[in-house]
């Protein structure tokens, strides 16, 4: 299948033409290939990959460093998707200097043509210094898991008439930054609702209901790869976490067994050689002709 080359403008021209933005996470070249092959308009290398794919309890751990070698990898594998970044922890709220660095290496060094960075009204101008750098912004508000510790966990944002108007301005003043979508995550979907018809730029879903512009999810959720736990808004499109303990234990019954591997996935020396072999070593001193080769 030809794909064309997804582009800022083409995400933003979705929101206009009534088009749903399809996005989802990657953190390697393999699955990244596979995603942008399907046709996925936009993948975002996210900071979630400190959990899913280092192990880690939340995402306040992975380091800029991590997170440019898993977006260096994803790049490899893309050709047709906007790809995206995802700004860590304390990379981008201490000063304006570092924060434009640390956007920058995301570019530079980690090949994504954007970042993503959490927070609303009072990260307008660290945006707004990214994008007179040239860098291309996302934003990302409601549950922003970068502040847990302020949440008290993963609680779903937005609940209250006071809690939800920030929500609605936040997104008004993230727009005005130049922000070219947001993500609104873990929050009603009457409030996402009244934010999408609110903004000019494209909105993207991950548990804020089906009236976003587009929707987000982990890759290794929605697959049933990471099972230690499961939001409410997560869906399993596959299974693909229980075929690989399937075909794991497959695997290793045919090893103890002796079935795998059979003939057919076996290399062969040449019969008619074979017995060459066996007369030589019968005639020679294996261990002393060794020898002769150290």
């Amino acid at each position: 299948m030809s794909l064309q080359k997804v582009t800022i403008n083409d995400i933003i021209g979705k929101k206009k033409k009534g088009e749903k933005i399809v996005t989802i996470t990657s953190y390697d070249y393999s699955l990244a290939k596979i995603v942008d092959n399907s046709g996925i308009d936009l993948i975002l290398v996210g900071d979630t990959l400190s959990m899913v794919m280092l192990g880690y309890k939340n995402t306040l751990s992975v380091t800029m460093d991590e997170m440019i070698h898993h977006t260096k990898a994803v790049s490899r594998g893309v050709s047709n998707a906007l790809l995206v970044g995802d700004m860590p922890f304390l990379s981008y709220k201490i000063n304006l200097t570092d924060a434009v660095k640390n956007a920058g290496r995301f570019i530079q060094e980690g090949g994504a043509e954007a970042v993503k960075v959490e927070g609303g009204t009072e990260i307008c101008p660290t945006i707004k210094a990214m994008i007179n750098a040239d860098i291309q912004v996302m934003g990302h508000i409601g549950l922003t898991p970068q502040a847990i510790y302020e949440f008290g966990g993963y609680l779903v944002q937005g609940k209250t008439i006071e809690a939800a108007k920030k929500l609605i301005l936040d997104a008004k003043n993230l727009e005005e930054s130049g922000v070219f979508s947001i993500v609104l995550e873990g929050i009603p979907w009457q409030i996402a609702k009244i934010i999408t018809s609110s903004v000019d730029v494209p909105t993207i879903g991950i548990g804020a209901g089906v009236y976003c512009d587009g929707q987000i999810l982990v890759i290794h959720d929605m697959l049933g790869i990471f099972t230690e736990f499961k939001p409410k808004f997560v869906k399993y499109f596959g299974n693909i976490g229980e075929s690989i303990r399937h075909a794991l234990n497959n695997y290793k019954d045919e090893v103890i067994n002796g079935i795998y591997p059979d003939r057919e996935h076996s290399y062969e020396f040449p019969e008619q050689e074979l017995n060459k072999i066996n007369e030589w070593i019968e005639n020679v001193d294996v261990c002393k002709e060794a020898h002769k080769l150290t």
